[in-house]
C-alpha cells in the first residue's frame, strides 16, 4: 500500500469516527456543516499529503508542496469564514469542524510519511 493510500484510508477512518461521535450532539444544520467540512477537508489533505510525499527527496519541491498545501488550507478556511459571514445556517460548526479536521489530519501525516533514504557522499 502506498503512503498516500495509507494516509487516505487512515484519514477517512478518523474523519468518519469523529463525525459519528459528534452526530448525536448536533442539530440538522450543524450536521450538514460538519459533513460539508469533512467532504472538503479530506480531499484537500489527501492531495496535500500526496504532493509532499511525491517531492520528499527534492528540497525545493518539498518546500513548495508544503507551503502550497498550507496556503490552500488557509484559503479554504477563509472561504468557509466568508460563507459563515454570508449567513449559512450551519456555518459556525462547519468552520470549527474544518479547522479541527485539518489539524487532526495534519497530525496523521507523520504516521504515513515515508522518508527518502539519505544520499551521502563517501570520501
Amino acid at each position: 500500500m502506498t503512503p498516500s493510500a495509507k494516509y487516505a484510508a487512515l484519514g477517512s477512518g478518523a474523519v468518519c469516527a469523529i463525525v459519528l461521535c459528534l452526530w448525536p450532539f448536533l442539530d440538522a444544520p450543524a450536521r450538514s456543516g460538519v459533513l460539508m467540512a469533512a467532504a472538503v477537508a479530506l480531499p484537500v489533505q489527501i492531495v496535500a499529503f500526496a504532493a509532499i510525499q511525491r517531492f520528499r527527496g527534492e528540497l525545493n519541491g518539498f518546500l513548495a508542496a508544503w507551503i502550497g498545501g498550507t496556503l490552500i488550507r488557509m484559503v479554504v478556511v477563509g472561504a468557509a469564514f466568508v460563507w459563515l459571514a454570508a449567513g449559512f445556517d450551519g456555518g459556525a460548526p462547519m468552520l470549527l469542524a474544518l479547522a479541527g479536521f485539518f489539524f487532526g489530519l495534519l497530525l496523521l501525516e507523520p504516521v504515513c510519511f515515508r522518508v527518502e533514504p539519505a544520499k551521502t557522499v563517501e570520501a
